[in-house]
């Protein structure tokens, strides 16, 4: 039974357990949270307020997310359950054999060669389409009032804001980055917390978001991509659309968790909850539990790193991935200290997150990014628009089912998720944080139903990652005397005192008795929950 108890929290709270009817909206920052919140108040369902927060994000939160980003969904409305990937292609133009003429041999993390074509404003427009209430243009009014008019820079992000700053100001030197300086920094400084700043560009963009693929700001994108070199083309974003998907689940332990199938990572969850049904978890003390969880993950990413790509050039399918007898053999493989593992051989850093809920029972558990912070270090003159740098994703070796192809999709980190018991819906969740994500949705899910922790308590828990081979890291808060144990286990790990690499959540459970939501927000962050 999930816990909605507030008054349980064996860590130091960070924040109240909050609960409401009407409406939540939860995310990474105050201002967002509110926007989403207001449109609710207007009349707008969950979907519509997810837009709107996710709109606003773009502007307030803009080291992490952009309109030049992607986007995944999971939709809970009218009580059927839809999944929106809105994940970028590779350009047309742009192939392995393009690079090796140049003698490329690795994909870079700025400038044109990993941007593809960004696909959030088309999430945002086929989700209004499909199932919101109020129009497009009501729906992006927040975002681009605070993108005219101004926004006080909250002070997580002003800190990343210059930490990206004092990166690019050594490396994007060349004339195509000279926008992003000009957008995003004031007399060649970053905003401080409490300052205000402003976005203009950005807001004319919202105002004519429709032109993205087919119109004016698809024709800006060409230009300044054929200036430059680049491989990106208005016939590219004319030939984008966003996939409606069905979400992939698994159950554990009564409960279904749903994710969006690869080319994102969320199967890498499925596959090590799967390899952990065996088990039983008792004590968040317990080391020998904790280096179950671990190993499990990590076979769970020997297999996703390998295997997950674009749909369709995938060797396997997740049904093969998820096969009962497959998975016994990999569970049989969890020795009693660590291991490294390979893929198996069956038959067959930056993001924002936002959870949103109204008062029909409708749930939104969306996701987007730009990438690495700002993504590619282009800005698209006098738009604000930052393309994303999805590309370097990609593998070199052709061999490999993600290989850079022209109009493929990449393997993509960024994964919403959704939790529900038989036929009923308990809410979104969700971790925003690179290869971090289908980790910290593992323990999310293993906080919730294995050791009984409200939405508030499972986000306060100290966490774990795993990095490569027997690497783990932790933040400063975990257990002294469980890192010991696991160190006699074989794990390496380190302490690491940067808590953003950990990931940054958000929670929405509906209580399945009295409809009530109750709401968790992460402290690693200058995140919000909006309710009435």
């Amino acid at each position: 039974m999930i816990n909605f108890n507030p008054h349980y929290n064996p860590y130091p709270a960070t924040r109240n357990l909050l609960y409401a009817k009407n409406g939540v909206v939860a995310t990474s920052q105050p201002l967002a949270a509110q926007a989403g919140l207001d449109i609710l108040k207007q009349g707008g369902n969950a979907v519509d307020a997810a837009i709107a927060t996710a709109a606003c994000l773009t502007v307030v939160e803009p080291t992490a997310n952009g309109i030049g980003g992607d986007a995944f969904a999971i939709v809970y409305i009218n009580g059927q359950l839809h999944g929106l990937n809105a994940s970028g292609t590779c350009p047309a133009s742009l192939s392995i054999d393009t690079l090796k003429e140049k003698g490329i041999t690795e994909i870079p993390k700025y400038g044109f060669i990993p941007v593809l074509v960004p696909g959030a404003p088309a999430a945002w427009i086929e989700l209004s389409k499909r199932f919101g209430k109020l129009p497009l243009s009501d729906v992006l009014k927040p975002a681009i009032n605070y993108a005219r008019y101004g926004f006080p820079v909250s002070p997580g992000i002003a800190k990343s804001w210059n930490r990206a700053f004092e990166i690019f100001k050594k490396e994007l030197i060349s004339e195509e980055f000279s926008s992003w300086f000009r957008t995003f920094t004031k007399n060649s400084k970053t905003p401080e917390a409490g300052e205000v700043f402003f976005l203009k560009d950005h807001a004319n963009t919202l105002e004519k978001i429709e032109t993205f693929y087919t119109g004016e700001l698809a024709d800006r994108i060409d230009e300044y991509s054929r200036k430059y070199n680049g491989y990106i083309r208005k016939s590219d974003l004319e030939n984008y659309k966003p996939l409606w998907v069905d979400p992939i689940s698994v159950n554990y332990k009564g409960y279904d968790i749903w994710e969006i199938p690869p080319n994102g990572q969320g199967f890498i969850t499925l596959q090590a909850l799967k390899i952990l049904e065996g088990f039983k978890f008792n004590s968040m003390d317990n080391a020998e539990e904790l280096h179950l969880q671990i190993e499990a993950l990590k076979l769970a990413f020997a297999d996703g790193i390998n295997y997950i790509a674009d749909p369709n050039y995938m060797k396997l399918n997740v049904n093969d991935l998820l096969d009962n007898k497959y998975i016994s053999s990999r569970r049989k493989l969890i020795k009693d200290t660590a291991s490294i593992f390979t893929h198996g051989k069956p038959k067959g850093s930056e993001t924002v997150y936002l959870a949103t809920a109204d008062s029909e029972g409708n749930m939104v558990s969306f996701i987007q990014s730009n990438y690495m912070g700002f993504g590619s270090g282009l800005v698209v003159p006098e738009t604000g628009i930052a393309l994303q740098n999805r590309g370097h994703n990609f593998s070199l070796d052709p061999t490999k089912p993600n290989a850079l192809g022209p109009n493929k999709r990449s393997y993509h980190t960024i994964i919403p998720g959704f939790l529900t018991k038989g036929n009923k819906p308990i809410g979104p969740f969700g971790v925003m944080g690179g290869f971090m994500q289908p980790q910290a949705h593992l323990q999310v899910i293993l906080n919730t139903i294995d050791y009984q922790l409200n939405p508030q308590a499972t986000l306060d828990k100290p966490r774990w990652q795993w990095l490569e081979k027997d690497k783990i890291i932790v933040e400063p808060n975990f257990d002294l005397k469980l890192i010991e144990a696991l160190k006699l286990k074989g794990h390496k790990i380190e302490i690491d005192n940067n808590i953003a690499k950990f990931g940054r959540g958000q929670i929405i459970w509906q209580n399945p008795e009295t409809k009530v939501y109750v709401a968790g927000t992460d402290s690693r962050t200058d995140s919000q929950i909006a309710i009435y």
